[in-house]
């Protein structure tokens, strides 16, 4: 009787040459081999090489967050301050000041590991001492082994198993002093109820509450987890809530531990402040880009405050100046915004309260024009136009910007609210997802998706070039969103894909900072709000679809 490898390779067999004649052919001439594994697994609903969730016979067992550490590599200053000896997890008092508690199994006297809410730390350490430029680059829901399945399938080969690895420039640059380690992400809680018409939380404290015992899921990201479904919050024994992305965030920008949903309010419902805005009330210049929608969970915590994410609307008012629900006289404003939401319209929202405008879903009309400099505003517009290169419209628009020191609000997308996905092999051709019970489709691009709108590494260089023009003092989020995005639909190709645009972005604002000052003044933080539960049982199988030299 063929065993389980022989039952998978037959349908990954079968599943190619169901491909339409047209599309084998091509593949024949220009391989696209981690795409053809993407589609044979989702076809299958098994893979032999890897898995998403908790069962290893199933391909796609689970389509949301994790518990598992999360790394952060240092550039410019070290994290020696946070890490090893000084790791809040070897002390029992300090664990209760973060969580309100101390959770079972959490205390750790030997944790090299941190929390999340040092990375807050570390930034501010940097401002104290001297850096004039820092900045924070999320790769949104990437953790360690998506990292280095990117790396693998980048460098063809299987270079590691332990520790930073190598293979992608942010884990290879050592043109400034830099830094590794890893934290604990796990929130306050999980399951706390809010009123976004009155933002006010309705039961403090949730249904289950954080932390993390690192006996279920290892003291280390690649070490082995003895609980199975520890890292998705249904361990039997031991329980622990895994952090959305909002809380997590929340940790990153305001240094503290919430409620999942939360942008930048606390476990009470209480503001706080993140560092952006206390940096800018100091004379610093603030700016955010990302890959999806601008008032998404994490660029909505680089600035905004609400009781919970969904309320888009009025967290881009935060974002922009405007008069929100949380602000009703308005906030300074973000200097520099720029990201996705473009051309989503919808007419009903209840996630976003009674003051939801029909129209576009992150933004209002009345919003964008008050905001306009062609109508008073502070704001340079550039937007996606039909018929025009978005590079080019960004590249006019920074130019407008710098010279009459006017802020920029950049607007770009796709259909899905994001950047068009570039997948693995570097182009904009993704394959089938998992999308629950179902396959969900592939996104397919016209070539105005692609040629209207602009990458990753296009706005980071944008946002620095308008930040730099007005202060020698600025902070900047970098959020490469689309990793999160592809790993909900447990999609490894579009997954592997956009580590590599988000590692391109981190080799353009390197090659800024070192055309401009140096790493003197700067520090760079890069690291993920959380992980997700991709497990590379067979990394070989990577390697051997890096494409020939």
């Amino acid at each position: 009787m063929p065993n389980r490898f022989h039952r998978i390779l037959f349908l990954e067999l079968a599943c190619l040459l169901a491909l339409p004649l047209a599309v084998r052919s091509a593949t024949a001439q220009t391989p696209d081999p981690i795409a053809a594994l993407q589609a044979a697994a989702v076809e299958a609903r098994a893979a032999d090489w890897g898995h998403w969730g908790p069962d290893p016979d199933s391909y796609s067992s689970w389509r949301s967050h994790s518990n598992r550490l999360i790394p952060v590599y240092s550039f410019g200053m070290d994290m020696k301050s946070v890490s090893g000896a000084k790791s809040v997890y070897r002390d029992e008092a300090a664990i209760e000041r973060l969580y309100g508690q101390v959770p079972e199994g959490t205390l750790n006297p030997e944790a090299e590991y941190f929390d999340q809410t040092d990375v807050y730390r570390l930034q501010q350490a940097a401002v104290d001492a001297g850096k004039k430029r820092v900045i924070l680059f999320v790769f949104d829901g990437m953790d360690w082994h998506t990292t280095r399945a990117a790396a693998i399938a980048k460098l063809g080969k299987v270079a590691y198993s332990e520790g930073r690895g190598e293979g992608l420039a942010f884990l290879d640059y050592r043109g400034a002093k830099t830094d590794y380690g890893y934290f604990v992400t796990s929130p306050h809680n999980d399951g706390t109820s809010v009123s976004v018409d009155k933002q006010r939380v309705t039961n403090p404290g949730g249904k289950l509450r954080g932390g993390y015992d690192f006996q279920r899921c290892g003291d280390a990201p690649w070490k082995p987890i003895t609980d199975a479904e520890y890292p998705i919050g249904k361990s039997k024994e031991q329980p622990h809530a895994y952090t959305d992305s909002a809380s997590s965030a929340t940790s990153l920008t305001a240094g503290i531990k919430t409620y999942n949903n939360s942008v930048n309010v606390d476990a009470m419902g209480r503001e706080v402040l993140p560092i952006a805005r206390t940096l800018q009330e100091d004379g610093f210049a603030v700016g955010v880009v990302t890959s999806v929608p601008i008032s998404h969970a994490t660029p909505a915590c680089a600035y905004a405050n609400n009781v919970h994410r969904n309320d888009y609307q009025d967290i881009t008012r935060d974002q922009i100046g405007r008069p929100s629900i949380y602000h009703p006289g308005g906030l300074p404003g973000l200097d520099v915004l720029i990201g996705c939401g473009w051309g989503i319209d919808t007419e009903k929202d209840g996630g976003q309260g009674k003051n939801f405008v029909p129209g576009n879903k992150y933004l209002t009309e009345e919003d964008l024009k008050a905001i306009d400099v062609a109508n008073g505003g502070k704001y340079v517009i550039a937007q996606r136009t039909p018929g025009s290169e978005g590079t080019e419209v960004l590249s006019a628009a920074v130019a407008n910007a710098i010279a009459d020191k006017n802020r920029l609000f950049g607007y770009f997308g796709v259909g899905g609210g994001h950047l068009p996905y570039q997948t693995a092999d570097g182009k904009y051709d993704p394959v089938a997802s998992i999308g629950g019970s179902k396959v969900q489709k592939a996104e397919a691009y016209s070539e105005a998706d692609v040629s209207e709108n602009i990458n990753l590494r296009q706005m980071a260089v944008a946002a620095m070039e308008v930040l730099d023009s007005r202060s020698d003092r600025w902070w900047l989020m970098v959020e490469s969103g689309d990793v999160d995005w592809a790993s909900h639909s447990n999609n490894i190709d579009n997954a592997i894909g956009a580590v590599h645009s988000g590692d391109d972005a981190f080799e353009g604002v390197v090659k800024w900072i070192e055309e401009n000052g140096g790493w003197e003044d700067t520090a760079l933080f890069l690291t993920s709000d959380h992980g997700h539960y991709f497990q590379l049982t067979q990394p070989e199988a990577l390697a051997k679809t890096a494409p020939t030299p």
